[in-house]
Protein backbone atom coordinates (compact mmCIF):
# COMPACT_ATOMS: atom_id res chain seq x y z
CA UNK A 1 0.00 0.00 0.00
CA UNK A 2 2.99 2.31 -0.28
CA UNK A 3 2.98 4.89 2.49
CA UNK A 4 -0.17 3.35 3.94
CA UNK A 5 0.51 0.40 6.23
CA UNK A 6 -3.02 0.03 7.68
CA UNK A 7 -6.37 1.36 6.61
CA UNK A 8 -9.29 -0.37 8.30
CA UNK A 9 -12.74 0.15 9.78
CA UNK A 10 -13.69 -1.18 13.21
CA UNK A 11 -17.14 -1.16 14.79
CA UNK A 12 -17.79 -0.29 18.42
CA UNK A 13 -17.71 -3.50 20.50
CA UNK A 14 -17.17 -5.43 17.25
CA UNK A 15 -20.90 -5.31 16.67
CA UNK A 16 -21.91 -6.30 13.13
CA UNK A 17 -25.70 -6.86 13.40
CA UNK A 18 -27.96 -3.87 13.92
CA UNK A 19 -31.68 -3.14 14.13
CA UNK A 20 -33.45 -0.33 12.25
CA UNK A 21 -33.39 2.91 14.23
CA UNK A 22 -30.09 2.11 15.94
CA UNK A 23 -26.85 4.05 15.60
CA UNK A 24 -23.79 2.44 14.11
CA UNK A 25 -20.47 3.77 15.33
CA UNK A 26 -16.83 2.89 15.00
CA UNK A 27 -13.38 4.09 14.10
CA UNK A 28 -11.33 4.47 10.94
CA UNK A 29 -7.77 3.43 11.76
CA UNK A 30 -4.86 4.59 9.58
CA UNK A 31 -1.19 3.74 9.95
CA UNK A 32 1.42 5.35 7.69
CA UNK A 33 5.14 4.76 7.29
CA UNK A 34 5.72 8.31 5.99
CA UNK A 35 3.79 11.56 6.04
CA UNK A 36 0.77 11.55 3.75
CA UNK A 37 -0.91 14.63 2.32
CA UNK A 38 -4.67 14.48 1.83
CA UNK A 39 -7.51 16.69 0.65
CA UNK A 40 -10.15 14.97 2.81
CA UNK A 41 -10.87 11.80 4.76
CA UNK A 42 -14.48 10.73 4.42
CA UNK A 43 -16.68 7.93 5.78
CA UNK A 44 -19.77 6.80 3.93
CA UNK A 45 -22.68 4.63 5.18
CA UNK A 46 -24.69 3.01 2.39
CA UNK A 47 -27.47 0.46 2.05
CA UNK A 48 -29.18 -0.72 -1.11
CA UNK A 49 -30.84 -3.59 -2.97
CA UNK A 50 -30.02 -4.74 -6.48
CA UNK A 51 -31.59 -7.50 -8.58
CA UNK A 52 -30.92 -9.12 -11.95
CA UNK A 53 -32.40 -11.87 -14.08
CA UNK A 54 -28.94 -13.37 -14.57
CA UNK A 55 -27.36 -15.72 -12.05
CA UNK A 56 -24.76 -14.06 -9.80
CA UNK A 57 -24.75 -10.93 -11.95
CA UNK A 58 -23.32 -7.82 -10.25
CA UNK A 59 -24.70 -5.52 -12.96
CA UNK A 60 -28.13 -4.93 -11.48
CA UNK A 61 -31.18 -4.41 -13.69
CA UNK A 62 -33.05 -2.64 -10.88
CA UNK A 63 -31.82 -0.96 -7.71
CA UNK A 64 -33.25 0.88 -4.73
CA UNK A 65 -31.38 2.77 -2.01
CA UNK A 66 -32.23 2.71 1.69
CA UNK A 67 -29.55 4.99 3.11
CA UNK A 68 -26.56 6.99 1.94
CA UNK A 69 -24.81 9.36 4.31
CA UNK A 70 -21.30 10.80 4.13
CA UNK A 71 -19.26 12.26 6.98
CA UNK A 72 -16.00 14.19 6.57
CA UNK A 73 -13.80 13.19 9.52
CA UNK A 74 -10.77 15.26 8.46
CA UNK A 75 -10.27 18.20 6.08
CA UNK A 76 -7.23 19.08 4.01
CA UNK A 77 -3.95 18.39 5.80
CA UNK A 78 -1.07 15.99 6.33
CA UNK A 79 -0.99 12.72 8.24
CA UNK A 80 2.29 12.31 10.05
CA UNK A 81 4.00 8.93 10.12
CA UNK A 82 2.35 6.68 12.70
CA UNK A 83 -1.18 5.68 13.77
CA UNK A 84 -4.31 7.82 13.48
CA UNK A 85 -7.93 7.19 14.51
CA UNK A 86 -11.08 8.93 13.29
CA UNK A 87 -14.41 8.11 15.00
CA UNK A 88 -17.71 8.07 13.11
CA UNK A 89 -21.38 7.54 13.86
CA UNK A 90 -24.48 7.14 11.66
CA UNK A 91 -28.17 6.74 12.45
CA UNK A 92 -29.85 3.82 10.67
CA UNK A 93 -33.37 4.65 9.35
CA UNK A 94 -36.31 2.89 10.98
CA UNK A 95 -37.76 1.35 7.80
CA UNK A 96 -34.78 -0.45 6.23
CA UNK A 97 -35.12 -4.15 5.30
CA UNK A 98 -33.18 -7.10 6.65
CA UNK A 99 -29.91 -7.98 4.93
CA UNK A 100 -30.25 -10.68 2.29
CA UNK A 101 -27.99 -12.37 -0.24
CA UNK A 102 -29.34 -14.48 -3.09
CA UNK A 103 -28.24 -15.54 -6.58
CA UNK A 104 -30.37 -12.94 -8.35
CA UNK A 105 -30.27 -10.08 -5.87
CA UNK A 106 -28.94 -8.74 -2.59
CA UNK A 107 -29.75 -6.32 0.19
CA UNK A 108 -26.38 -5.01 1.36
CA UNK A 109 -25.13 -2.51 3.92
CA UNK A 110 -21.57 -1.26 4.30
CA UNK A 111 -19.34 1.41 5.78
CA UNK A 112 -16.78 2.83 3.34
CA UNK A 113 -13.80 5.09 4.06
CA UNK A 114 -11.87 7.23 1.55
CA UNK A 115 -8.63 9.18 1.64
CA UNK A 116 -8.65 11.79 -1.14
CA UNK A 117 -5.10 12.81 -2.00
CA UNK A 118 -3.75 15.69 -4.09
CA UNK A 119 -3.66 15.44 -7.87
CA UNK A 120 -1.39 12.73 -9.36
CA UNK A 121 -1.27 10.92 -6.01
CA UNK A 122 -2.98 7.61 -5.27
CA UNK A 123 -6.35 7.71 -3.52
CA UNK A 124 -7.12 5.09 -0.88
CA UNK A 125 -10.36 3.37 0.06
CA UNK A 126 -11.58 0.52 2.25
CA UNK A 127 -14.95 -0.85 3.28
CA UNK A 128 -16.61 -3.20 5.77
CA UNK A 129 -20.09 -4.72 5.63
CA UNK A 130 -22.61 -4.70 8.45
CA UNK A 131 -25.96 -6.46 8.68
CA UNK A 132 -29.52 -5.33 9.40
CA UNK A 133 -32.15 -7.41 11.18
CA UNK A 134 -35.65 -5.93 10.86
CA UNK A 135 -37.41 -8.21 13.34
CA UNK A 136 -40.62 -9.96 12.28
CA UNK A 137 -42.91 -10.60 15.25
CA UNK A 138 -45.15 -13.49 14.26
CA UNK A 139 -47.74 -12.43 16.85
CA UNK A 140 -48.58 -9.43 14.64
CA UNK A 141 -49.92 -11.72 11.89
CA UNK A 142 -53.62 -12.69 12.01
CA UNK A 143 -54.57 -16.26 13.02
CA UNK A 144 -50.89 -17.20 13.21
CA UNK A 145 -51.57 -19.60 16.11
CA UNK A 146 -54.09 -21.58 14.07
CA UNK A 147 -53.26 -24.73 12.06
CA UNK A 148 -52.65 -24.41 8.34
CA UNK A 149 -54.65 -27.05 6.45
CA UNK A 150 -55.33 -28.01 2.86
CA UNK A 151 -57.21 -30.86 1.19
CA UNK A 152 -57.59 -32.26 -2.30
CA UNK A 153 -59.48 -35.19 -3.80
CA UNK A 154 -58.66 -36.89 -7.06
CA UNK A 155 -60.46 -39.38 -9.23
CA UNK A 156 -58.20 -41.51 -11.39
CA UNK A 157 -58.20 -44.48 -13.73
CA UNK A 158 -56.14 -47.64 -13.44
CA UNK A 159 -56.00 -50.97 -15.22
CA UNK A 160 -57.56 -49.19 -18.21
CA UNK A 161 -61.17 -49.60 -17.12
CA UNK A 162 -61.22 -49.16 -13.34
CA UNK A 163 -61.63 -45.88 -11.45
CA UNK A 164 -60.73 -44.85 -7.92
CA UNK A 165 -60.92 -41.86 -5.58
CA UNK A 166 -58.15 -40.53 -3.39
CA UNK A 167 -58.27 -37.93 -0.62
CA UNK A 168 -55.10 -36.15 0.56
CA UNK A 169 -55.23 -33.79 3.53
CA UNK A 170 -52.36 -32.14 5.41
CA UNK A 171 -52.21 -29.85 8.45
CA UNK A 172 -49.41 -28.05 10.28
CA UNK A 173 -49.87 -27.24 13.97
CA UNK A 174 -49.21 -23.50 13.45
CA UNK A 175 -48.95 -20.98 10.62
CA UNK A 176 -45.69 -19.42 11.77
CA UNK A 177 -42.36 -20.58 13.19
CA UNK A 178 -38.94 -19.31 14.18
CA UNK A 179 -35.61 -21.06 13.49
CA UNK A 180 -35.14 -24.00 15.83
CA UNK A 181 -38.85 -24.70 16.25
CA UNK A 182 -40.46 -27.92 15.09
CA UNK A 183 -43.18 -28.05 12.45
CA UNK A 184 -45.63 -30.80 13.43
CA UNK A 185 -47.21 -32.15 10.29
CA UNK A 186 -50.24 -34.44 10.11
CA UNK A 187 -51.22 -36.06 6.81
CA UNK A 188 -54.24 -38.20 6.04
CA UNK A 189 -54.66 -40.29 2.90
CA UNK A 190 -57.80 -42.21 1.99
CA UNK A 191 -57.17 -44.56 -0.91
CA UNK A 192 -60.61 -45.63 -2.10
CA UNK A 193 -59.36 -47.76 -4.98
CA UNK A 194 -57.99 -51.17 -5.75
CA UNK A 195 -54.48 -49.87 -6.44
CA UNK A 196 -51.62 -49.09 -4.06
CA UNK A 197 -50.37 -45.51 -4.13
CA UNK A 198 -46.79 -44.37 -4.60
CA UNK A 199 -44.74 -42.74 -1.85
CA UNK A 200 -45.79 -39.56 -0.03
CA UNK A 201 -43.37 -36.62 0.28
CA UNK A 202 -43.45 -33.59 2.60
CA UNK A 203 -41.14 -30.65 1.82
CA UNK A 204 -40.41 -27.31 3.45
CA UNK A 205 -39.89 -25.02 0.46
CA UNK A 206 -38.54 -21.50 0.16
CA UNK A 207 -39.62 -19.30 -2.73
CA UNK A 208 -37.73 -16.07 -3.41
CA UNK A 209 -39.24 -13.69 -5.97
CA UNK A 210 -37.00 -11.17 -7.73
CA UNK A 211 -39.25 -8.50 -9.23
CA UNK A 212 -37.44 -7.74 -12.46
CA UNK A 213 -39.39 -6.80 -15.61
CA UNK A 214 -39.92 -10.51 -16.10
CA UNK A 215 -40.04 -11.80 -12.48
CA UNK A 216 -37.62 -14.53 -11.50
CA UNK A 217 -38.77 -17.20 -9.02
CA UNK A 218 -36.16 -19.20 -7.13
CA UNK A 219 -37.60 -22.33 -5.49
CA UNK A 220 -35.58 -24.59 -3.24
CA UNK A 221 -36.44 -27.47 -0.88
CA UNK A 222 -35.12 -26.73 2.61
CA UNK A 223 -36.03 -30.10 4.15
CA UNK A 224 -37.72 -33.23 2.82
CA UNK A 225 -39.39 -36.25 4.42
CA UNK A 226 -40.53 -39.32 2.50
CA UNK A 227 -43.15 -41.80 3.65
CA UNK A 228 -44.34 -45.10 2.27
CA UNK A 229 -47.39 -45.49 0.03
CA UNK A 230 -50.90 -46.47 1.05
CA UNK A 231 -52.30 -49.90 0.25
CA UNK A 232 -55.41 -50.35 -1.85
CA UNK A 233 -58.62 -49.59 0.05
CA UNK A 234 -56.77 -48.25 3.10
CA UNK A 235 -57.14 -45.11 5.16
CA UNK A 236 -53.75 -44.06 6.56
CA UNK A 237 -52.27 -41.29 8.69
CA UNK A 238 -48.73 -39.97 8.67
CA UNK A 239 -47.29 -37.76 11.40
CA UNK A 240 -43.88 -36.21 10.96
CA UNK A 241 -41.77 -33.29 12.14
CA UNK A 242 -39.48 -30.83 10.38
CA UNK A 243 -37.01 -28.66 12.27
CA UNK A 244 -36.89 -25.10 10.96
CA UNK A 245 -33.22 -24.32 10.18
CA UNK A 246 -31.79 -20.78 10.33
CA UNK A 247 -33.69 -19.01 7.55
CA UNK A 248 -34.35 -15.40 6.57
CA UNK A 249 -37.73 -14.07 7.59
CA UNK A 250 -40.78 -14.10 5.36
CA UNK A 251 -41.58 -11.02 3.35
CA UNK A 252 -38.39 -8.93 3.61
CA UNK A 253 -40.40 -5.94 4.80
CA UNK A 254 -39.11 -2.63 3.47
CA UNK A 255 -37.79 -4.10 0.22
CA UNK A 256 -39.95 -3.76 -2.90
CA UNK A 257 -37.68 -5.77 -5.20
CA UNK A 258 -37.34 -9.10 -3.33
CA UNK A 259 -40.01 -11.17 -1.58
CA UNK A 260 -39.50 -14.36 0.46
CA UNK A 261 -42.22 -16.95 1.03
CA UNK A 262 -42.34 -20.39 2.63
CA UNK A 263 -44.75 -23.26 2.30
CA UNK A 264 -45.02 -26.94 3.11
CA UNK A 265 -45.83 -29.08 0.12
CA UNK A 266 -47.23 -32.57 0.64
CA UNK A 267 -47.36 -34.62 -2.55
CA UNK A 268 -48.33 -38.15 -3.45
CA UNK A 269 -46.83 -40.15 -6.26
CA UNK A 270 -49.10 -42.30 -8.40
CA UNK A 271 -51.72 -40.99 -8.54
CA UNK A 272 -50.31 -37.47 -8.61
CA UNK A 273 -51.82 -35.30 -5.87
CA UNK A 274 -50.44 -32.28 -4.04
CA UNK A 275 -51.46 -29.79 -1.35
CA UNK A 276 -49.55 -26.73 -0.16
CA UNK A 277 -49.61 -25.06 3.26
CA UNK A 278 -48.34 -21.47 3.32
CA UNK A 279 -46.40 -20.67 6.51
CA UNK A 280 -44.32 -17.78 7.84
CA UNK A 281 -40.80 -17.73 9.23
CA UNK A 282 -40.17 -14.95 11.74
CA UNK A 283 -37.88 -13.81 14.54
CA UNK A 284 -40.26 -13.71 17.52
CA UNK A 285 -42.16 -16.94 18.14
CA UNK A 286 -45.92 -17.33 18.38
CA UNK A 287 -47.11 -16.62 21.92
CA UNK A 288 -49.35 -19.50 22.97
CA UNK A 289 -50.70 -18.28 26.32
CA UNK A 290 -51.92 -20.84 28.90
CA UNK A 291 -55.45 -19.39 28.71
CA UNK A 292 -55.66 -20.37 25.05
CA UNK A 293 -55.09 -24.11 24.57
CA UNK A 294 -52.52 -24.98 21.94
CA UNK A 295 -54.41 -26.21 18.87
CA UNK A 296 -53.46 -29.78 18.13
CA UNK A 297 -53.51 -30.69 14.46
CA UNK A 298 -56.02 -33.52 14.69
CA UNK A 299 -57.01 -34.45 11.17
CA UNK A 300 -60.74 -35.15 10.85
CA UNK A 301 -61.94 -37.98 8.70
CA UNK A 302 -62.98 -35.52 6.01
CA UNK A 303 -64.73 -32.16 5.63
CA UNK A 304 -68.52 -32.11 5.22
CA UNK A 305 -68.14 -31.79 1.45
CA UNK A 306 -66.65 -35.26 1.35
CA UNK A 307 -69.71 -37.09 2.73
CA UNK A 308 -69.09 -40.16 0.64
CA UNK A 309 -65.67 -40.56 2.30
CA UNK A 310 -67.00 -39.84 5.79
CA UNK A 311 -69.51 -42.61 5.44
CA UNK A 312 -66.87 -45.09 4.39
CA UNK A 313 -64.53 -44.20 7.25
CA UNK A 314 -67.20 -43.92 9.92
CA UNK A 315 -68.72 -47.27 9.03
CA UNK A 316 -65.45 -49.01 9.50
CA UNK A 317 -65.39 -50.13 5.90
CA UNK A 318 -61.83 -48.95 5.47
CA UNK A 319 -58.96 -50.10 7.65
CA UNK A 320 -56.78 -47.38 9.19
CA UNK A 321 -53.00 -47.66 9.37
CA UNK A 322 -49.90 -45.61 10.14
CA UNK A 323 -47.61 -44.63 7.28
CA UNK A 324 -43.94 -45.41 8.07
CA UNK A 325 -41.27 -42.83 7.24
CA UNK A 326 -38.67 -44.03 4.72
CA UNK A 327 -36.19 -41.11 4.77
CA UNK A 328 -35.66 -37.68 6.32
CA UNK A 329 -33.20 -35.07 5.06
CA UNK A 330 -32.62 -33.86 8.63
CA UNK A 331 -31.27 -37.20 9.79
CA UNK A 332 -27.63 -38.15 9.92
CA UNK A 333 -26.36 -40.96 7.65
CA UNK A 334 -27.19 -43.61 10.28
CA UNK A 335 -30.83 -42.57 10.20
CA UNK A 336 -30.87 -41.14 13.73
CA UNK A 337 -32.87 -37.88 13.97
CA UNK A 338 -30.78 -34.86 14.80
CA UNK A 339 -31.29 -33.54 18.33
CA UNK A 340 -31.29 -29.79 18.66
CA UNK A 341 -29.76 -28.03 21.61
CA UNK A 342 -31.94 -25.16 22.94
CA UNK A 343 -28.89 -22.93 22.86
CA UNK A 344 -28.35 -23.60 19.17
CA UNK A 345 -30.98 -21.02 18.30
CA UNK A 346 -31.62 -17.64 19.88
CA UNK A 347 -35.19 -16.41 19.81
CA UNK A 348 -37.66 -14.35 21.76
CA UNK A 349 -41.32 -15.11 22.26
CA UNK A 350 -44.51 -13.29 23.05
CA UNK A 351 -45.79 -9.83 22.19
CA UNK A 352 -44.04 -8.36 25.21
CA UNK A 353 -40.67 -9.87 24.37
CA UNK A 354 -37.57 -7.78 25.00
CA UNK A 355 -35.53 -6.24 22.24
CA UNK A 356 -34.39 -8.80 19.66
CA UNK A 357 -30.78 -8.56 20.72
CA UNK A 358 -31.54 -9.33 24.36
CA UNK A 359 -32.62 -12.76 25.61
CA UNK A 360 -33.44 -14.12 29.02
CA UNK A 361 -30.98 -16.98 28.72
CA UNK A 362 -28.17 -14.62 27.79
CA UNK A 363 -27.68 -16.17 24.37
CA UNK A 364 -27.22 -13.98 21.31
CA UNK A 365 -29.61 -14.30 18.36
CA UNK A 366 -28.57 -16.14 15.27
CA UNK A 367 -28.64 -14.00 12.17
CA UNK A 368 -28.86 -15.34 8.66
CA UNK A 369 -26.57 -13.56 6.23
CA UNK A 370 -27.84 -15.56 3.31
CA UNK A 371 -30.84 -17.63 2.33
CA UNK A 372 -30.67 -20.54 4.76
CA UNK A 373 -28.69 -22.60 2.29
CA UNK A 374 -25.28 -21.07 2.80
CA UNK A 375 -23.70 -20.32 6.15
CA UNK A 376 -22.13 -18.28 7.90
CA UNK A 377 -24.56 -17.28 10.61
CA UNK A 378 -23.11 -14.79 13.03
CA UNK A 379 -23.92 -13.94 16.61
CA UNK A 380 -24.43 -10.38 17.74
CA UNK A 381 -22.15 -9.91 20.73
CA UNK A 382 -19.13 -8.09 22.00
CA UNK A 383 -16.74 -10.63 20.54
CA UNK A 384 -15.37 -10.96 17.04
CA UNK A 385 -18.11 -12.63 14.96
CA UNK A 386 -17.50 -16.25 14.05
CA UNK A 387 -19.63 -18.82 12.21
CA UNK A 388 -22.19 -20.42 14.53
CA UNK A 389 -22.18 -24.21 14.47
CA UNK A 390 -25.46 -25.77 13.39
CA UNK A 391 -25.97 -29.58 13.13
CA UNK A 392 -28.80 -29.30 10.60
CA UNK A 393 -28.24 -30.77 7.17
CA UNK A 394 -28.92 -27.83 4.90
CA UNK A 395 -29.58 -27.85 1.15
CA UNK A 396 -26.82 -27.22 -1.41
CA UNK A 397 -25.45 -23.78 -2.11
CA UNK A 398 -27.07 -21.60 -4.74
CA UNK A 399 -23.99 -21.97 -6.94
CA UNK A 400 -25.01 -25.57 -7.70
CA UNK A 401 -28.42 -24.56 -9.01
CA UNK A 402 -29.43 -23.98 -12.60
CA UNK A 403 -31.94 -21.37 -13.75
CA UNK A 404 -34.67 -21.14 -11.09
CA UNK A 405 -37.76 -23.28 -11.20
CA UNK A 406 -41.19 -21.83 -11.78
CA UNK A 407 -43.57 -22.14 -8.82
CA UNK A 408 -45.92 -25.13 -8.78
CA UNK A 409 -49.31 -24.29 -10.30
CA UNK A 410 -51.20 -25.08 -7.09
CA UNK A 411 -49.19 -22.63 -4.99
CA UNK A 412 -51.08 -19.43 -5.83
CA UNK A 413 -54.44 -21.16 -5.43
CA UNK A 414 -53.40 -22.46 -2.04
CA UNK A 415 -52.12 -19.05 -0.93
CA UNK A 416 -55.30 -17.27 -1.95
CA UNK A 417 -57.52 -19.87 -0.29
CA UNK A 418 -55.63 -19.52 2.97
CA UNK A 419 -55.46 -15.71 2.91
CA UNK A 420 -51.70 -15.94 3.08
CA UNK A 421 -50.55 -12.93 1.10
CA UNK A 422 -47.72 -11.77 3.31
CA UNK A 423 -47.58 -8.23 2.07
CA UNK A 424 -51.30 -7.66 2.59
CA UNK A 425 -51.16 -8.99 6.14
CA UNK A 426 -48.14 -6.93 7.07
CA UNK A 427 -49.36 -3.58 5.73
Amino acid sequence: MGKLQEFEITFTNNKVVYNPGESISGTVRIKTSHSLQFKAIKVNCVGSCGISSKLNDASWMLEEKYLSSTLSVADKGTLSAGEHSFPFQFLIPASVPTSFEGPFGKVLYKIRAFIDTPRFSKDYKTQRPFYLLNVLNLNELPDIEQPSCALTTKKFNYLLVKTGTLMLKACSDLRGYTPGQVIKLSTEIHNKSGKDTGYVMASLIQRVSYKTKRPVFDLRPIAEVEGAGVKAGKHAEWREQIIVPPLPQSGLTGCSLIDIEYFIQVSLKSPEAVVTLPIYIGNIAVNLTPSIPHPIAQVPSAPPAEDHLVGALGAGGVDSEEIPTKSHSQQDPSGVPISMSPSAFGQASGPGAPQPTQFSDGSAPLFCLSTGATIPFFTDSNTTPVPTSCPLILPPEYSTWEYPHEPPPTYEESCSSNNSSFNSSMR
